[in-house]
């Protein structure tokens, strides 16, 4: 059985976090005697992340780097490192170490004991996370678990996949793909482990407000028709008020109570083209999906490697 650990860490500007994150997670692993590869996935960073990891794998042989042509976005980053890890299990983590490192041996010890799938659920959010960021994420985890079906409230990055899991996630060919529910709509025998969100060491969160609404308003699509299905609700509401309007319209003809209501006129108006374009824009937002997906182009191109990855292609193809 391969017992051997890669750990999946997706780095974008963590020039101040590399070394300490792979000399953190490489001692813990050594003295629990976990067999392990680090792998760094550098997301298009403008800084000299780059650079860091390939010292770093210079220095250590169980470090090895996946370097992006550009900035592809974390969900990508991930999928990268999850093809190019050659252990019998992999676990996802964040290089700024909010994710605690003990807890992959814990993690690693459930899927010993025959776990596939070990969820990493946050006890806590961590301190300094503004409140903006919490509503919103509160918000949007509140409204994929009620479409997935599954209880996302506490969920993460940070998790534990066996092989079969990853291989699972692998052969599915969405390229905007959403990892966190993904990973867990995949099904296998799953547990989980809490976890409290630590501070940040090094640097700042490269998620902005802005970023985390079209992070989860693109999930939230790739994922789930139901936007889809606000249109039809907008247009059963826009179908009974227009049947109240007319019944009230008809009884006041037939009455000779009918007076002119311009201004009644115009707001009915503004408040069906109101419908009309929102509609529009969602049913457009699914179409750009639809011709991003069927454009086949790859989630991410990799520019270079270092250190000695089992799992490298032999053809520009399968890299793409």
């Amino acid at each position: 059985m391969n017992q051997l650990l890669s750990v999946v860490i997706p780095s974008f500007n963590e020039e101040g976090m590399i070394p300490r994150t792979a000399k953190t997670i490489a001692k813990l692993l050594q003295e629990a005697q976990i067999p392990y590869e680090l792998l760094f996935v550098n997301d298009g960073s403008t800084d000299t992340t780059w650079e860091k990891i390939q010292t770093e794998a210079a220095a250590n042989p169980r470090v090895k780097g996946i370097n992006f042509s550009r900035n592809f976005g974390k969900e990508s980053a991930i999928y990268a490192g999850l093809f190019y890890s050659a252990g019998g299990c992999c676990v996802v983590i964040d290089c700024d170490l909010q994710h605690p490192p003990e807890k992959i041996i814990e993690m690693y010890r459930l899927w010993e004991e025959g776990y596939e799938i070990v969820e990493g659920v946050k006890h806590s959010r961590g301190q300094t996370e503004r409140y903006t960021h919490f509503l919103a994420a509160k918000c949007f985890y509140k409204i994929i678990s009620r479409l997935t079906n599954v209880d996302m409230s506490r969920a993460s990055d940070f998790k534990l996949l066996d092989r079969k899991a990853v291989n699972a996630l692998l052969n599915i060919r969405e390229k905007n793909a959403f990892f966190r529910a993904l990973s867990s709509w995949i099904g296998f025998k799953t547990t989980s482990v809490e976890f409290d969100v630590r501070e940040r060491e090094v640097g700042e969160t490269k998620w902005s407000t802005w970023s985390l609404i079209k992070y989860a308003v693109s999930n939230i699509s790739s994922f789930s028709a139901a936007p889809m299905q606000i249109v039809s609700l907008l247009g059963l509401i826009m179908l009974l008020i227009s049947l109240v309007l007319g019944g009230i319209s008809l009884y006041q003809k037939i009455t000779g109570t009918a007076l002119e209501g311009f201004t009644t006129v115009i707001i009915i108006n503004l408040f069906t083209g109101s419908i009309i374009m929102l509609s529009l824009g969602i049913i457009g937002y699914y179409i750009s999906k639809i011709y991003d997906e069927i454009q086949g182009r790859p989630k991410y191109i990799v520019r270079g490697t270092c250190g000695d990855l089992k799992n490298t292609p032999t053809e520009p193809k399968d890299i793409l």
